[in-house]
This record gives C-alpha cells, sequence and structure tokens, in this order.
C-alpha cells in the first residue's frame, strides 16, 4: 500500500496511475502488517519454519482504489492506465514482466486463512489505511 508514496506527486494533480487495467484486482498489504507478522513468526520460529505466506490486507482494483481515495481525501481522481513501453523505458523489462504477470494471474492471497494463521495481526484494508495517510498535499 505504501507504493503509493512513489505517486504522490501525481496523485496531487488527481491523476491515479498504474501500468494495470482499471479493473485488474491486485492483493495489496501494509507495511506494519508486514512487520506483524515477522514479529510472530520470529516469536514461534519453530511453529512457522518451512512454511510460506502470501501476505495481503486487501485486493482491489484501480478503480475500486481511485473511489476510495476521492472519498477520504475529498477531491476527484482519474485512472491511468500507464502503456508497458513506458514502464520499460523508465523501469525496464523485469518491471514489464511483473505487470504482465500481475494482469495474468496475480497473487491469489486466502485472507481469511491468512487471518485465521495470524489471528493477533489486525491486516489493514485499503481505506483504513488511506485514512491513517497524510494526504494534506494533494489537497490543491
Amino acid at each position: 500500500m505504501e507504493n503509493l508514496y512513489f505517486i504522490k506527486e501525481q496523485l496531487a494533480t488527481g491523476v491515479y496511475a498504474s501500468a494495470l487495467s482499471p479493473t485488474r484486482a491486485l492483493a495489496q498489504v501494509a507495511v506494519p502488517d508486514i512487520g506483524a507478522v515477522a514479529i510472530r513468526v520470529l516469536e514461534d520460529s519453530a511453529r512457522f519454519t518451512g512454511k510460506r505466506f502470501e501476505l495481503a490486507g486487501d485486493e482491489l482494483t484501480g478503480n475500486d482504489a481511485i473511489a476510495i481515495l476521492s472519498r477520504i481525501i475529498g477531491r476527484p481522481f482519474s485512472y491511468f492506465q500507464v502503456p508497458l513501453d513506458v514502464i520499460r523505458q523508465r523501469m525496464g523489462e523485469d518491471a514489464v514482466k511483473m505487470y504482465e504477470w500481475f494482469e495474468r494471474a496475480g497473487f491469489a492471497v486466502d485472507r481469511a486463512a491468512l487471518s485465521r494463521e495470524f489471528p493477533d495481526v489486525a491486516f489493514h484494508g485499503f481505506e483504513s489505511w488511506a485514512k491513517a495517510q497524510d494526504w494534506s498535499a494533494l489537497h490543491v
């Protein structure tokens, strides 16, 4: 979720840009949730040895994200799908492959199972995470 920090300048113009189509859902996780899971794993390493977890507090489309941000920040946002050629020029071929995979398959996170595995971690949904951020620079 904190990846939005990298596009705050762009958000300030009212544009939410991503290489994904606006209707493609993307699993997202907040950094504090990653830390909370890491602490649990370290505290009970015997229980978690050899296990792998896909982490996500929410799964939403770009359209969902702009609707939430518009409501929270109090200004409209439009979605812009960044062409993969632009991603290739600015971020390289590996980034293109990542976005192609996100678009085609993406992560399959069983958030209910994750919550059962880590019952004391209050995973953030995108809206609760966004409400806790300082968006004052985006008010124009």
